[in-house]
């Protein structure tokens, strides 16, 4: 089967390997299509995500989806034949973090195309997929493959408005609309946001995210008078989103943010630490919150997309077979052209 793995920074080569059998309690899946996410990106373009550096070949990606070919004994919840999203967590669901309900804070978590341990964990751009039958998510035939494999992406979202708590009746600010930052809007909206504002740095994904129906969208750049105006009496949004992983964008977060609201960071920084106003999220009682990838949001996820409950089309901009891999990334790295890219066989 032919994979796409990366040996060091903007060093992907296509490779031929050896189909993996199937056991039991695993489904065999034929890749579909496959996004490039934000961490394929740098471990593409640098060589590393944060502290994870690529050791070894590492075949990327792990938003995907695909068909059943094969089922291993004891499978019953997926047959040959069906469409599946596939869920990139691969929790042990024994250590205490998985015991209180917290699998995606696995200690012991072994994810999709990431070098966080050694021997590293093989992502998803091959031709063909082992996963348990847990990981396998089936949707309808109806559901486009890019769409299915856009459940890792919404999943993260969803676990990202589930951490701010409740959203009817709110206003929201999202800074940073990439894919993430684009998907916590459609999220945020079908929480049942009032009020949705969006930054950004680029006229580009500002242009976009317009699509979305969001209510205003700042370039934080080129209009820094008007983010400024919502620091005024003590904020101006009930609860913000953080998504750009700029530190910058979270002082603005947390200033633009009402007393008493809530800042969920989501975007990774790029360093190890970040200067923020601390004093400012003290005294008026904003909490900051993490929000880390998902664990039970990725059904809920499958079950949007498969019903059209969130309608991902506007973010699907550009389809690349394997076989220009390199081509693909250097387009998804361009935010000034694309949103959310993908990867087919076909």
């Amino acid at each position: 089967m032919l994979m796409a793995m990366l040996y060091g920074a903007k060093d992907l080569r296509l490779e031929r390997g050896d189909e993996p059998p199937v056991g039991d309690g695993q489904v065999k899946v034929r890749f579909g299509a496959g996004g490039i996410c934000g961490s394929d990106l740098s471990y593409y373009g640098k060589g590393r995500v944060g502290d994870f550096a690529v050791m070894q070949p590492l075949c990327l990606g792990h938003e995907v989806s695909g068909e059943v070919v094969e089922v291993g004994a004891g499978v019953t919840r997926v047959k040959k034949g069906d469409r599946v999203a596939i869920n990139p967590n691969q929790p042990c669901r024994i250590c205490r973090t998985c015991v209180a309900g917290k699998g995606h804070l696995c200690l012991k978590m072994n994810f999709y195309g990431s070098a966080a341990v050694f021997p590293h964990i093989q992502g998803v751009f091959r031709e063909v997929i082992v996963a348990s039958e847990a990981q396998c998510f089936p949707v309808p035939q109806s559901c486009d493959f890019r769409t299915a494999a856009m459940a890792e992406p919404l999943a993260v979202a969803l676990h990202a408005v589930r951490r701010a708590g409740s959203l009817v009746g709110k206003s929201v600010l999202v800074t940073g609309v990439g894919p993430i930052g684009s998907l916590c809007v459609l999220a945020a909206r079908r929480a049942g946001a009032a009020r949705i504002v969006v930054t950004d740095v680029a006229d580009g994904a500002l242009k976009r995210a317009e699509a979305l129906g969001i209510d205003d969208a700042v370039n934080a750049v080129s209009a820094p008078e008007r983010v400024e105006a919502w620091y005024a009496n003590k904020g101006s949004f009930d609860v913000t989103f953080e998504c750009s992983g700029n530190a910058a964008a979270m002082t603005t977060a947390i200033q633009a943010t009402a007393s008493g609201g809530c800042v969920v960071q989501v975007g990774m920084i790029a360093g190890p630490t970040a200067d923020i106003p601390v004093n400012r999220f003290v005294s008026r009682e904003v909490d900051l919150l993490g929000a880390f990838r998902f664990d039970s949001e990725y059904g809920a996820a499958v079950r949007e997309l498969a019903t059209g409950g969130i309608d991902v089309s506007p973010l699907l901009t550009h389809t690349f077979k394997m076989t220009a891999a390199n081509d693909a990334f250097a387009v998804a790295a361009d935010r000034s052209q694309s949103m959310k890219v993908h990867l087919v066989f076909g």
